[in-house]
This record gives structure tokens, C-alpha cells and sequence, in this order.
């Protein structure tokens, strides 16, 4: 481990305000490790312009509803440090390095961008910033030096790729970066409200930021067991998008709704209407910090320029112990 605590980096591409499946599968577990790790939480603006390079204009507006999002959380500017990837020049200077020492095979096989070309539809729209992706994505973890980058499954082999390209370094120098580890983190999948993949791009997202009758709405369209037509119908929790959510934000009840949709005493309208009021009831008090700063920018551009000095410096001792191994000092 580095220093006194271990160093944690993770971050999100800013596209916009953040919503449930963000909750439950990164930001609750962001906030369990201030106090244990030194943590970074990066804005990613840079990632953006992998597959969003002609909507740059509307990167500050978007980061400013992410990081309030962040906020609203639990996420604390004084137990962590949030930071813009694009404030922080030594990104793209280690970015530029670590491409001259990483063989093309490396990022070619990388699974996470083969699905991404995919879920886009990018075929034969691959510029050469998204190809190398990857690469960015390891110069901002290596900068800070992390030991651990908290991850689901899915993102294990982006941190292998990292640790190579971190061992690769070293090996052709001298030791600076650690081998950074996945911390694997429990990332319960939500569906949208339509039962595919959530996305902002496919409108099935409830946000964390959405009120009490934008989320009843979304409830109402969800997708329910195409088995269960009529209230006294059996019903298969098992394979309704709607107790996946009851599972996740209504827990206490779960079992009791899981009996009655299965025996026909429960019907989806009053299914829905409990899991509604279940995610008022955790998302109130997030909305009501939130207010705290989504009409105040200036607040959140104040907190975003001293934490992404904090983390400048950090990133120039990183940079000059990368040019020392090299022998290109300044």
C-alpha cells in the first residue's frame, strides 16, 4: 500500500445526471471507502470524447449535475478528492508515454471495448482515441499511484490490462507505479424500466435526482411477467424487472410481496405503487442535499478547482519520478 492508507481511484464519464443503477452498483460503495482509503473520484472528461467528441459543449453542464449527484450521496470533498481529468495536464502526458510502451495486441484484445463498439454500433466509426481508451484509463490510475480500483466483474480485465502496462513500465525502467488490484465490489444489475440494459441513451432510467411523481411515473411503465395478466393471476417474481428493484430498495418487504405475487393476491398496480414509495423514501434525503448545491455552480466549480490542484500535485510527483526512471528529467 502507498503511504498511510491505501489509494483509491475510480471515476465516471460526465454525460449527464446519474441514476439508480449508478447508486447501487458504485456510489453507495464510494462512499463506504472514504474513511478507510485515500480516495480520488475522477471526472472523466476526457473519456467523453472517446464516443461523444462532437458533444463537448455540453460537458460542463453534465459535469456539473454528476458531481451534484455525487454529493447528494455522500460523496465529501473533505474526506476525498474530486478531480477533472482535463484540469490535470500530467494525464495526457502519461497517456502519451504509456502508448509508446504498449503493444497493440494488448488493446485490441480488451473485451470491455470489443462490447462497447458493439452496444454503440461503432463498426467501422472507430477513431483512433477510442481504441485507446484503455491506455487513458490506466494513465489515470497509474498517475496517482492507486493501489486499488474498486470495480464490478465486468471491469476486471481493464485493471489486468493496467497492472501489465504498470509491470511493462517497470520492468524497462525503474519501479514506480504499484500493480494496482481490482477491489471487487458487490454491483447489483437494474434493469431499465423497460427490462433491457438502463441507459440514458434508451430513455429507461429512473434518476437520483427524479421526484416523487417522475419516479411513480417510470414505475407505472415498467415491464412485468408477461404471465401475469389479471390481479389473481400467479405471478414469477423471479422474472419481473419490478421485484428486482423491490429486492434492492424494499428489502424488508420483499418476501411478503415475492408470497403474494406468487399466489395472485398481489397485483402489479399495487406492486408498483409499494415500490415506489419505497424509492421516495431513499432517495429523500439525497434529493434534499442535493438542493444544496444544484443551484449554486459556482460552489461545485470552487470545490472541483481545489481538489483538482490537490490532486496536480500528486500527479507532478508521479510524473517526475516517471521522467527520473527514464532519464528525461526537465
Amino acid at each position: 500500500m502507498t503511504g498511510e492508507k491505501g489509494v483509491i481511484l475510480s471515476g465516471m464519464r460526465p454525460t449527464g445526471k446519474l441514476h439508480l443503477g449508478h447508486l447501487v452498483g458504485a456510489l453507495e460503495n464510494w462512499v463506504g471507502l472514504q474513511d478507510t482509503f485515500k480516495c480520488y473520484f475522477l471526472v472523466a472528461d476526457y473519456h467523453v470524447l472517446t464516443t461523444g467528441f462532437d458533444k463537448s459543449r455540453d460537458i460542463p453542464v453534465n459535469t456539473h449535475e454528476m458531481v451534484c449527484d455525487w454529493l447528494s450521496v455522500g460523496l465529501d470533498p473533505e474526506r476525498s478528492t474530486f478531480l477533472v481529468q482535463s484540469r490535470v495536464p500530467e494525464h495526457s502526458e502519461l497517456n502519451l508515454i504509456l502508448s509508446m510502451i504498449t503493444p497493440m495486441p494488448w488493446v485490441e484484445r480488451n473485451p470491455t471495448l470489443k462490447e462497447m463498439i458493439a452496444d454503440l454500433d461503432l463498426t467501422g466509426k472507430i477513431h483512433f482515441g477510442l481504441m485507446g481508451y484503455p491506455i487513458l484509463q490506466a494513465a489515470d490510475i497509474l498517475l496517482y499511484r492507486a493501489d486499488l480500483v474498486p470495480v464490478g466483474e465486468d471491469q476486471v480485465a481493464h485493471i489486468e490490462m493496467t497492472r501489465e502496462i504498470a509491470r511493462r513500465f517497470n520492468n524497462l525502467y525503474s519501479t514506480v507505479f504499484p500493480e494496482p488490484k481490482a477491489k471487487l465490489t458487490s454491483t447489483p444489475r437494474l434493469p431499465g424500466t423497460d427490462g433491457k440494459k438502463m441507459s440514458k441513451s434508451l430513455g429507461n432510467c429512473i434518476y437520483i435526482s427524479d421526484n416523487d411523481e417522475a419516479v411513480k411515473a417510470k414505475v407505472r411503465q415498467m415491464v412485468t411477467d408477461p404471465k401475469k395478466i389479471r390481479r389473481g393471476d400467479p405471478g414469477r417474481p423471479e422474472v419481473c424487472s419490478v421485484y428486482s428493484y423491490h429486492e434492492i430498495f424494499n428489502a424488508a418487504e420483499n418476501g411478503d410481496i415475492a408470497a403474494g405475487c406468487r399466489s395472485g393476491q398481489l397485483g402489479c398496480v399495487e406492486c408498483k405503487g409499494r415500490l415506489s414509495g419505497a424509492i421516495g423514501r431513499r432517495l429523500d434525503p439525497i434529493r434534499e442535499r442535493r438542493k444544496a448545491y444544484e443551484d449554486d455552480p459556482l460552489k461545485v466549480k470552487k470545490l472541483l478547482a481545489e481538489g483538482s490542484e490537490l490532486a496536480a500535485r500528486r500527479a507532478r510527483e508521479t510524473m517526475a519520478l516517471v521522467r527520473g526512471a527514464m532519464g528525461m528529467e526537465k
